[in-house]
């Protein structure tokens, strides 16, 4: 998982499909992003800032108990223990930071399950800069904590009122937005979507996670790398981060999606928020609203990189319903005392499903936990 081709492609995927007023802006963050990315002080500023600030690294856990009822040994990466509470911090610490170098003195962001938003509110505030969110009316509705959180933290946040009220519009929105702010103002996208250099750029911020859990793997396990590396998948930021760590590997690269928003394992070729990518859509080529339990998976598509694995083969995408969801949950918590975001809920539920069949007893498996439960609390209290 290296350097796309040159303009911005993975395979056939990727490019960078923005309005004309926008081209520049995304060349100007692609040269920003290259010189800063190659500059020791650049990248030794952002190791300070996820040491210090985010708490990194995170601790690899082992589901002794999960594991025991399961027949396979599984090991929790944890992204939930971060500041903010998911893996978001790593990618907005560092485009934030890119910002700062580039004279920015807002970000604008996204977000559907809130915990982009959060983080950027937070780096904001760390590097004094000022952050305007949007978020769909519906997300807004269903993650009243992290939009207090947001606001606490002195960001706006803007209401979504259009389409679906959910991630895709609230993206539609914040790009419509980048448009007329682009002299002042950086857009922190929170996922591997959306025109180049962006989708290289935010895997290459998460792409700590692999790394650290590739040297975690190799001190715990005899074979040194794990036979399965499992993480969800909305746009894919958590899961390219991951997979990024174990590609050069044998194991086996699982990316799971809602069943309703399943753009990798059900989608088709088209072009949705600046990059060319697997999305869903029907028979008209017109992409529908997305669905999920999860507000950061409701979205259509997936990152061009991950449709790029999907062809070839390199990394496999399975989807998993909304009950399969609040089920791994509620397992979690009572076996080994973590609730987990319920995006992360869709990773556990296919090893848990999977378990015996797909994933052989004895097989050991890294599961990324991308995110803490605390948000979906309201959403669980509903349903248990």
């Amino acid at each position: 998982m290296g350097e796309p081709r040159p303009r911005g492609r993975f395979g056939g995927y990727g490019g960078r499909y923005a309005p004309e007023s926008l081209v520049e802006a995304c060349r100007e963050v692609d040269e920003a992003f290259r010189e800063a990315w190659a500059d020791p002080g650049f990248r030794g500023a952002l190791a300070e800032l996820l040491a210090l600030h985010a708490g990194r690294p995170t601790p690899l856990t082992p589901a002794r108990r999960l594991s025991e009822e399961l027949g396979v040994r599984l090991y929790l990466k944890r992204e939930d223990l971060t500041h903010t509470g998911s893996h978001k911090i790593n990618n907005v610490l560092g485009q934030a930071l890119l910002a700062t170098r580039m004279g920015r003195r807002r970000l604008i962001a996204e977000t559907g399950a809130g915990q982009h938003g959060v983080a950027t509110a937070t780096a904001a505030a760390l590097l004094g800069l000022e952050a305007t969110v949007f978020m769909g009316e519906r997300d807004i509705e269903r993650q009243a904590l992290n939009v207090f959180r947001m606001r606490m933290l002195g960001a706006e946040v803007i209401p979504v009122t259009t389409g679906s009220r959910t991630l895709k519009d609230a993206t539609s929105e914040a790009m419509r937005h980048w448009v007329g702010a682009t002299g002042d103002s950086h857009y922190c996208i929170g996922s591997v979507i959306g025109p180049d250099p962006y989708p290289w750029m935010v895997r290459e911020f998460q792409r700590v996670i692999g790394d650290e859990a590739r040297g975690q793997c190799a001190a715990e396990l005899r074979t040194g790398v794990p036979d399965h590396v499992v993480a969800c998948v909305g746009g894919g930021s958590n899961a390219a981060g991951t997979f990024a760590g174990f590609a050069d590997t044998p194991a086996r690269l699982i990316g799971v999606e809602a069943e309703g928003g399943a753009g990798a394992a059900l989608g088709r070729p088209g072009v949705l928020h600046g990059c060319r990518s697997l999305f869903l859509q029907d028979d008209d080529g017109q992409i529908p609203q997305a669905h999920s339990i999860a507000a950061g998976l409701d979205y259509p598509g997936v990152g061009p990189e991950h449709a790029h694995l999907r062809d070839l083969g390199r990394a496999r995408y399975v989807t998993v319903t909304d009950d399969e969801a609040v089920g791994a949950a509620v397992r979690l918590a009572r076996t080994e005392g973590i609730v987990p975001a319920l995006e992360s809920a869709h990773a556990l539920a296919w090893v848990i499903r999977a378990a015996g069949g797909d994933l052989p007893a004895g097989s050991t498996v890294l599961m990324t936990l991308s995110g803490r439960g605390d948000k979906d609390v309201s959403t669980l209290k509903e349903l248990l």
